[in-house]
């Protein structure tokens, strides 16, 4: 019986995620849920209180993942390019396994509920990263930058990269492919713009 509970709650998470990416949280409703999964509201009710509790458990469970993925083989000792290509390397296999993760975590950022789960977000990740960050600036691998700049300056252009990969065109509708190549040579300039 336990198994068949926990197979239940991984479909009733997925399909969360899928109604709230194709429809929007407006869209989203505990009745809906219950019809595509094929069970009774009732039995939603019994691992969730209500549609809020149901979002933010997923989402925390979307983050749990990401971090995991993100912090696989990563130590913030590690001096600081092996660290930033390995998050990045990191980073593209989460978005390449986990699309429905991506998208699904943009429309919860992009609404209020979002404040809400910052808040019961666990710190582990936050922590590690700002490690990795201050030991660079000490041992002089990194330029100190407002950490916004920082990240800005180290990820954005990797986000961008996975954003037309994603949609297998640029922004010209050029078809476009996120090959290693391009990886490397984007990963390179990025480095050299934030190192002393």
């Amino acid at each position: 019986m336990r198994t068949k509970d926990a197979q239940k709650e991984v479909l009733i998470r997925q399909k969360t995620m899928e109604i709230v990416v194709k429809e929007g949280l407006d869209g989203f409703s505990m009745h809906k849920l219950a019809a595509s999964v094929g069970i009774s509201v009732n039995t939603i009710y019994l691992n969730f209180k209500n549609k809020e509790d149901l979002i933010i458990k997923v989402y925390q469970g979307v983050v749990k993942k990401m971090e995991q993925v993100l912090l696989e083989e990563f130590n913030p000792e590690m001096d600081f390019a092996t660290g930033l290509k390995l998050q990045w390397k990191n980073r593209l296999r989460y978005f390449t396994k986990y699309p429905l993760h991506i998208e699904f975590t943009e429309q919860i950022r992009h609404s209020p509920i979002y404040e809400k789960v910052m808040q019961l977000q666990g710190k582990k990740f936050t922590a590690t990263m700002a490690q990795f960050y201050e030991r660079a600036i000490k041992n002089k691998e990194l330029i100190r930058f407002p950490l916004e700049i920082y990240w800005s300056l180290a990820y954005a252009p990797l986000f961008q990269l996975l954003k037309f990969h994603r949609q297998n065109k640029s922004f010209t509708g050029k078809k476009f492919v996120l090959t290693e190549k391009k990886f490397n040579q984007v990963f390179s300039r990025v480095l050299i713009s934030l190192t002393p």
